[in-house]
């Protein structure tokens, strides 16, 4: 058994859309080989740093993926080997850049919290606005004025009863 840790520099942009590891973003990896019967166990970890933009409210963000990998890579000759060694050596590109491409957040959020866009100005909603009335369709102002009436008649009711 083996420990390695390497800092290495990303090779190409990993992931599409709205957020990706850039190429040259520093990579940590903290890398275990083990020799096993069948071939080489390798498992670790990988740290680095996705940018791209908040899905909500299109601020830019930076945010580290932290992945887990753990995979065979099997002696020459096997039938059905995903990975290979090829002349002593693994290749841990692929292994590493699809857990971290997989780790990335489909829509990343700059806060939990984060209230967007507002939809009619597209302006940035603020957090203090507090509860938002959307505006009423207008084929349904006749039943928000029910609404307002039975709530009036209720609350007559109430004082009436007490």
């Amino acid at each position: 058994m083996r420990e390695h840790s390497y800092t290495i520099s990303v090779p190409e942009q990993w992931g599409e859309g709205i957020v990706s590891v850039a190429k040259g973003g520093q990579l940590a990896l903290d890398v275990r080989l083990e020799s096993v019967h069948e071939g080489i166990l390798i498992s670790g970890t990988a740290d680095a740093e996705y940018d791209g933009e908040c899905s909500r409210c299109l601020r830019a963000i930076s945010q580290p993926v932290e992945v887990e990998f753990q995979e065979l890579f099997e002696y020459p000759g096997g039938e059905t080997a995903d990975f290979e060694l090829q002349d002593d050596h693994v290749d841990l590109e692929t292994l590493v850049r699809d857990a971290i491409v997989l780790s990335l957040p489909f829509q990343p959020v700059c806060r939990p919290e984060c209230p967007g866009l507002d939809p009619a100005t597209g302006d940035l909603r603020t957090d203090s606005s507090g509860v938002a009335q959307d505006p009423i369709d207008p084929r349904w102002a006749a039943l928000q004025e029910l609404t307002e009436t039975e709530s009036a008649s209720d609350a007559v009711q109430s004082r009436e009863e007490s």
